[in-house]
């Protein structure tokens, strides 16, 4: 008898595609809001995306364990509504590891070399090794994805301690709360604009499926999710809590104008001024962005093995890595800029995939109270109403 998967297995997998997007945007998008109403929009978005996943694990127990979006979504919903979905959830898994690619392909490029200097395109280079070696993870299989995400949480745990650790102990709380009202007080009117980033912080449904068919039941799988979103929320709470403890609000300009992670890591280290402090901080981000590039993956990996009706042999997982893992790596290495910007469009196309489509599913087969399904199809179309009213510069906008 085979052992069956642990539940922390299967949690570290749904952190660590939540954790990563949401760690590195935070704080610049929930700059505006600040502490607070930062809080509360990460505390409702990470109810809201545990129950739109409980939702869709509901309406697969009627189908076979291997079945993805493409199956059900067509079957309940009709061809057109499968061919909007199957195009957001690629998108967005693919923005994502555009995302996840340029980033650590930057930050080994900085952190290497006063080591090993590939010149003008190191980090397009080192961008084609990490995809390469780790998108060999997801290609060999779940359980492999399943052991290297819990040594990345492991990893990113004791990162985080020394991180938070060295953060916590200059929080000042007149920061943290910006009692000195050094800039604009009126917070409330900018939490919609975190709400995007939020949701792409939670947004792991393309890997419920795999949830699924890894335990070979729904009770286990909605556990990890839970426990997933529950280790991603606090993970979460800490960093902006203590980002926003060291950082003047008043500081957040210049984060914001440049949507580039580098520079919030140097801001951070400059703040504290202790050097392993800044190589904690440095080492949690990798671990962070790792984690999400298999998590993100693996999710993508099978969606598109289903849809493509790849079959299991190593020449079909081969041409699944090759549709999932190449074009972000191509567009990666052709336009390595926009980080924030990505993480926004991801998070308004993501409400289609989260929200959207799982409401639609569970009332169509009719797993589920009206309230549940109202309440996360509300929040999804606002969240996307919220990011393209952004974009025109009709709500609200910090801009430091």
């Amino acid at each position: 008898m085979s052992k069956q998967p642990s539940l922390f297995g299967g949690a570290s997998i749904i952190a660590g595609v939540c954790v990563g997007a949401g760690m590195l945007a935070l704080p610049t998008a929930g700059a505006g809001a600040w502490t607070i109403w930062t809080i509360f929009a990460m505390l409702l978005t990470m109810i809201t995306m545990t129950l739109s996943g409980w939702l869709l694990l509901d309406v697969y127990k009627s189908y076979p364990l291997r079945v993805s979006f493409n199956t059900v979504t067509k079957d309940l919903l009709g061809s057109v509504v499968n061919v909007i979905n199957n195009i957001a959830v690629y998108f967005v898994g693919g923005i994502l590891l555009y995302a996840y690619t340029t980033v650590s392909g930057g930050i080994f490029s900085g952190l290497t070399q006063n080591y090993v200097d590939f010149g003008a395109n190191s980090a397009a280079i080192w961008s084609v090794i990490i995809v390469g070696l780790f998108s060999f993870i997801v290609w060999h299989s779940t359980r492999f994805v399943d052991r290297v995400s819990v040594l990345l949480i492991v990893f990113m745990a004791i990162t985080f301690i020394l991180s938070i650790w060295g953060l916590v102990t200059n929080i000042n709380l007149s920061t943290l709360f910006d009692t000195q009202k050094m800039a604009e007080s009126d917070y409330a009117k900018y939490t919609l604009a975190v709400l995007p980033v939020a949701l792409t912080s939670f947004g792991y449904h393309h890997s419920v499926s795999s949830m699924r068919d890894y335990y070979g039941e729904e009770r286990k799988a909605k556990w990890a999710i839970a426990g997933g979103t529950t280790i991603a929320l606090l993970l979460y709470l800490l960093w902006i809590i203590s980002i926003f403890g060291v950082l003047p609000r008043s500081q957040f300009g210049p984060l914001i104008a440049n949507d580039n992670v580098a520079t919030l890591l140097n801001a951070v280290s400059a703040v504290v001024e202790t050097p392993y402090i800044s190589q904690a901080i440095n080492a949690f981000t990798i671990a962070a962005i790792l984690s999400s590039f298999v998590g993100v993956g693996l999710g993508t990996f099978d969606f598109l093995s289903d849809f493509f009706k790849f079959d299991n042999s190593k020449v079909g997982r081969t041409k699944a890595w090759a549709v999932t893992f190449l074009p972000p790596l191509a567009f990666s290495l052709v336009s390595p800029e926009g980080f924030g910007l990505a993480i926004g469009y991801a998070g308004a196309v993501a409400t289609i995939w989260t929200c959207i489509i799982p409401a639609a599913l569970a009332f169509k087969a009719k797993k589920s109270n009206i309230a549940a399904i109202g309440l996360i199809l509300i929040f999804g179309i606002c969240t996307a109403v919220f990011h393209f009213l952004a974009m025109q510069g009709k709500i609200p906008l910090f801009k430091g």
